[in-house]
């Protein structure tokens, strides 16, 4: 059976419980990333009409939902995930292809942000037209910011002042999306990411040079 990708709706309040047992299995297995979500939580996304999922045999597979900040300045789609049987079959990026265009729909003057240390993710944000971006041109919502504290890598947020983590940073003016890119701006998009992905361990060697206490933190975290 096909997976059924669709925007939740009250009728799936049940599989609340089992998405944030996805969540933080996920979490475990990457030792990276926020390892919680309260049932509440995903329960009132999935009222509001601002979550994704998908279902196979009745079972949720797949999961993601918007978060807003500064009255809506800023979006992100977070929590995405994806059941462990369904990963590598092109369901993540559908899944964050809903997501995005329910965003656009939503909050079509928002600019759409996320931070991942998955390249998987990366890509698929990149083909949706988000850009590397530095920490400091996200949020300063300290709700955002709060979120990261069940990260294991929070010290290392704390130690730069928010300047840097192990995650990347990328953001997408949804104010300027008006079509689908074509394969080939795609294939740019992603040697842009590339290019700014090489730049940043450049500028992270260095600063770790320059602070032994930060190099010590990010090799506790391998």
């Amino acid at each position: 059976m096909h997976p059924s990708i669709k925007i939740a709706n009250k009728k799936h309040l049940k599989y609340a419980e089992p998405i944030c047992d996805m969540i933080e299995d996920a979490a475990k297995v990457r030792g990276t990333g926020i390892a919680k979500r309260e049932i509440k939580y995903i329960e009132n996304k999935i009222k509001e009409g601002k979550a994704i999922i998908a279902l196979a045999n009745n079972n949720v597979i797949g999961f993601c939902y918007i978060e807003s900040w500064e009255g809506q300045k800023y979006v992100a789609n977070s929590g995405l995930i994806v059941h462990p049987d369904y990963r590598k079959t092109g369901l993540a990026m559908s899944i964050k292809s809903s997501i995005f265009d329910l965003s656009k729909k939503k909050y079509p003057n928002s600019k759409l942000f996320g931070i991942t240390t998955s390249m998987a993710v990366m890509k698929i944000n990149s083909n949706l037209n988000y850009k590397p971006v530095t920490f400091s041109e996200l949020t300063n919502d300290e709700t955002f910011w709060k979120g990261c504290e069940s990260c294991k890598n929070y010290d290392i947020l704390k130690r730069t002042n928010r300047a840097m983590c192990l995650c990347t940073a990328m953001i997408c003016d949804l104010s300027t999306v008006t079509e689908n890119k074509t394969a080939q701006n795609k294939k740019k998009s992603w040697e842009r990411f590339m290019r700014f992905m090489k730049n940043r361990r450049i500028r992270l060697q260095r600063k770790i040079k320059k602070s032994p206490k930060l190099s010590k933190a990010l090799k506790d975290e391998k």
